[in-house]
């Protein structure tokens, strides 16, 4: 039986991929959830599982071609599950009268060799009488079935399509899958229509350069491009100030040589960073508005009970966030653990699309690469994000003497909108009072 796969929608709001590998050809034998190919979106690259088992026909697309959500780009001779699409081809007749000997409401629909279809509540096209008048006057909904394959009825709950709603093309008005990638398509155009439109998106500005320059045209990866747009809407639609301070953290510079080798023999890599974010917690939760998301709808601004972390990273195919979940429940070696087990698969592309949403506030740590100060860009829709330099030694007065102390410059950037200057350099006041005394954070974190 022949299988046409289609590039499934993997959530998110991704309608389209290109496909970066093949990991199967023409003639190979795969069993159901191998991965045939490797896409990149435009927020991460992922691998795409087979849901048949068989051989491989024909592969639709070639490297480094763009497919959308619903193209068929591999076809499969599958075998026969009873979920293959061999039940789509029923003998119509014989269910007809099958369809004809039960009653018209509350029957059992089944198709032949799939077995008993679950039962879907649906509302009758029949318009009850009017109960207008009387105490109770909500018009009930009638039951029936919904004839719709296995396959189908998986592809709605994957898509978020409500199956009810779907008239059916097959036999006897059976739900088909090609029904529901209609449906789906539907709704994903009628919810693109319905979004307010944020902000102006201005036409492309030619570029002039002349042709006797020598140059090299490099086309912009679908993360490179997805960095571009979410940086413009950033700056262009939150009003971003900035402010920066320096850090004496001398004692937790000692602190952190006292247990960094100890924590090195266990695996952990402790930095600065886990002490910063630990901070940032403490300081989130005494000024929440940089906890927060500006719902320009409503009007409202919209604090988040939850501290989980976004972490800047730079890698190969450009800058990743991957999130620290519920960093307020972890220690800080904890949270060390963390952001080496997230950048490293970030790094090394194995960084999961679930890992890269759900951030309520982040940190850019450039001073790893040797910056100093910078003007981070707010991760929106976020409120505020924490730009890290690095440590260096500094000539500081210090009770009326010149002493050298480890130094450390901090940049935070916040939507003007909703938080005050004031604001800003206290959040900054606080972080430096805990992170000049490793005591002091600890007992508040």
């Amino acid at each position: 039986m022949k299988f046409e796969f289609q590039f499934p929608d993997i959530g998110e709001g991704i309608h389209e991929g290109v496909i970066t590998k093949w990991m199967v050809q023409e003639g190979d034998k795969i069993e159901e959830g191998e991965s045939v190919a490797e896409v990149e979106t435009d927020k991460v690259t992922t691998e795409i599982p087979s849901p048949r088992s068989g051989k491989v026909l024909e592969l639709k697309a070639n490297k480094g071609d763009t497919i959308n959500v619903g193209d068929v780009f591999i076809t499969i001779e599958a075998g026969g599950s009873v979920e293959d699409d061999a039940i789509e081809e029923v003998d119509t007749a014989k269910e007809e009268d099958v369809e004809k000997s039960k009653p018209e409401k509350e029957e059992h629909v089944e198709e032949e060799t799939a077995g008993v279809v679950g039962q879907v509540v649906a509302s009758s096209d029949v318009i009850p009488s009017s109960t207008e008048g009387t105490p109770s006057s909500k018009p009930k909904k009638e039951s029936r079935k919904v004839l719709a394959t296995p396959v189908a009825r998986h592809l709605a709950k994957d898509l978020g399509v409500d199956i009810t709603r779907v008239k059916g093309s097959g036999p006897n008005g059976r739900v088909m899958k090609d029904d529901i990638y209609k449906a789906s398509e539907m709704k994903m155009e009628s919810e693109e229509k319905e979004k307010p439109s944020k902000t102006k998106k201005t036409e492309p500005r030619k570029l002039s350069i002349s042709e006797d320059l020598p140059v090299e045209r490099v086309p912009l990866t679908k993360i490179r491009k997805t960095i571009s747009e979410k940086m413009s809407e950033s700056r262009f639609t939150i009003p971003h100030t900035t402010a920066m301070d320096e850090i004496d953290i001398t004692k937790l510079y000692k602190f952190r040589k006292q247990y960094k080798d100890m924590l090195k023999d266990e695996g952990v890599g402790l930095t600065y960073l886990p002490f910063i974010i630990k901070a940032s917690i403490v300081a989130l939760k005494q000024f929440p508005e940089f906890n927060s998301s500006l719902d320009e709808e409503t009007d409202e601004l919209v604090i988040k009970k939850y501290y989980s972390i976004g972490v800047a990273t730079d890698t190969e195919r450009g800058l990743m966030v991957p999130v620290i979940k519920d960093a307020d429940k972890m220690s800080v070696v904890e949270i060390a653990k963390a952001i080496d087990d997230l950048s490293t698969r970030a790094k090394d592309n194995k960084i999961q699309l679930q890992e890269l949403k759900g951030g309520s506030f982040s940190v850019t740590n450039y001073g790893s690469i040797g910056g100093y100060f910078g003007i981070p860009i707010i991760n929106y829709p976020e409120s505020a994000i924490l730009g890290i330099g690095r440590v260096v030694e500094k000539p500081i007065v210090k009770d009326g003497e010149i002493v050298v102390a480890h130094i450390l410059p901090l940049s935070l950037s916040y939507d003007h909108r909703i938080i005050d200057g004031a604001s800003g350099a206290r959040f900054l006041n606080l972080l430096k009072e805990l992170l000049a005394d490793p005591d002091i954070l600890l007992l508040k974190g």
